[in-house]
């Protein structure tokens, strides 16, 4: 009997954020690159303009080898860590949010302040966020896939 490969914890926790947050009235974008080169793990921008940002932690190991995720802070009005349920989540810091997740779904346990983005970035994010949703649907349709 063939075995499917098991799908990386990362990809589950991904997805099942990223339907959180269409939940939560966002639509997102998963890998995006920001204007500084980082690359936010999930994105998601609301009716009202606002940018959240889900950094998504594996794994303890994968949350203590990471020393950037405070660059992401300047890139949206919320920042979130986003974690399985079995993540130790007294390690994360307090004063951001905390998303726990499934492959289907997630539960925001702690909500961040709000820090309001300048509007100058946040037309250059918004605009950036279009032309990479645009060019994502586009590579889609070009290879006869187009996902809802």
């Amino acid at each position: 009997m063939n075995k499917m490969p098991a799908i990386p914890i990362a990809q589950l926790l991904t997805r099942g954020i990223s339907r959180h947050l269409r939940d939560c009235g966002f639509d997102c974008l998963q890998e995006f690159k920001l204007a500084d080169r980082r690359r936010a793990d999930v994105i998601g921008l609301n009716r009202k303009g606002e940018f959240s940002i889900v950094e998504i932690k594996s794994s303890v190991a994968d949350f203590q080898s990471d020393n950037k995720w405070t660059e992401y802070l300047a890139w949206c009005d919320r920042f979130y860590f986003g974690v399985g349920a079995d993540f130790p989540v007294e390690i994360l810091p307090q004063d951001v949010g905390l998303i726990i997740a499934d492959a289907y779904g997630g539960e925001t346990l702690r909500e961040p302040d709000f820090e309001k983005l300048p509007a100058v970035r946040r037309k250059a994010l918004t605009l950036r966020f279009a032309q990479t949703a645009a060019r994502r649907l586009q590579a889609d349709r070009e290879t006869g896939i187009i996902e809802g």
